[in-house]
C-alpha cells in the first residue's frame, strides 16, 4: 500500500504552490491540509516544531520543511520526470539560482509590508534581483525556462514573480516588472503560466490581492 504524502500549506501562499507545482508535475497524489495561520493545527505544530510554518510535506509519518527542500526531496524521492538536470555541474548551477531566489526573493514579500523610505529600499532591492535574474540566469531569453525546454527547479523556484509579483504591484499601487525592461523574464513569466500544471494550481489574482490589500492594512496599522 502507497504511502499518503500530505501536504500542510495555504492556498494563497508561493511558497506552498512549489511544493504543489513539483507535485503536480510528478504526476505524484496527495491530500492537501488547509491550514489557518492564525490557529495552527496541532498537527502542524508537531510536525515543524521549529519554526511553526507552512510548508510542511509529511510522507508516511515523515515530515520534510521549508518549500525548496521538500521540492528536493520529491524530486530524490520520485526522480520520474526530474525537476534537476542529469549533469553535476547543471545541477549546481541550477542550486544556485534557487538559493538566489530564496535570499533575495523576501524583497519581493516586503513590498506589501512597507511604506515610506522601507518601500523605497525594497523597490530598489527588487529591481536589482530582476535585473539579476534578466542579465545571468540559466537560459533565459534563448529557451522557454531556465533550464531549457523543460520546466525546471530553478522555474519552481522563481514562480512567485510570476504571479506574486503583479499581485505586490497593484496591493502597493507600483509597477516594476516593466515587459519592456525585462523582456526575457517577462517571456517566461508568460510561459511558466501557460504550463498545464502551473496554470490549474495558480491562486485567483483578484481573491490574493483582496487578501493581501487587508494584510497590508493591518501590518502598518499595528507596526
Amino acid at each position: 500500500m502507497a504511502e499518503v504524502i500530505k501536504l500542510h500549506g495555504v492556498w494563497a501562499s508561493a511558497f506552498s504552490c512549489r511544493v504543489i507545482w513539483a507535485l503536480k508535475l510528478k504526476g505524484i497524489p496527495y491530500d492537501c491540509i488547509e491550514e489557518d495561520l492564525r490557529n495552527k493545527s496541532p498537527e502542524l505544530l508537531k510536525y515543524n516544531p521549529v519554526h511553526k510554518k507552512i510548508p510542511v510535506l509529511v510522507h508516511g509519518e515523515k515530515p520534510i520543511c521549508e518549500s525548496m527542500i521538500i521540492v528536493e526531496y520529491i524530486e530524490e524521492t520520485w526522480p520520474e520526470k526530474p525537476l534537476l538536470p542529469a549533469d553535476p555541474y547543471d545541477r549546481a548551477i541550477a542550486r544556485f539560482w534557487v538559493k538566489f531566489a530564496d535570499d533575495k526573493g523576501p524583497a519581493l514579500w516586503m513590498l506589501f509590508r512597507t511604506t515610506g523610505e522601507e518601500l523605497e529600499k525594497f523597490k530598489k532591492e527588487s529591481l536589482e534581483m530582476l535585473k539579476t535574474i534578466e542579465e545571468h540566469a540559466g537560459t533565459l531569453g534563448k529557451k522557454k525556462f531556465f533550464g531549457g525546454d523543460n520546466i525546471g527547479i530553478v522555474d519552481i523556484a522563481f514562480g512567485g514573480i510570476a504571479h506574486w509579483f503583479g499581485v505586490m504591484e497593484d496591493v502597493v499601487g507600483v509597477k516594476l516588472f516593466e515587459a519592456q525592461v525585462f523582456p526575457c523574464l517577462h517571456a517566461w513569466t508568460e510561459n511558466f503560466k501557460q504550463v498545464p500544471a502551473i496554470k490549474e494550481s495558480l491562486p485567483d489574482h483578484d481573491k490574493l490581492v483582496v487578501l493581501y490589500k487587508q494584510m497590508r492594512e493591518f501590518l502598518l496599522a499595528s507596526s
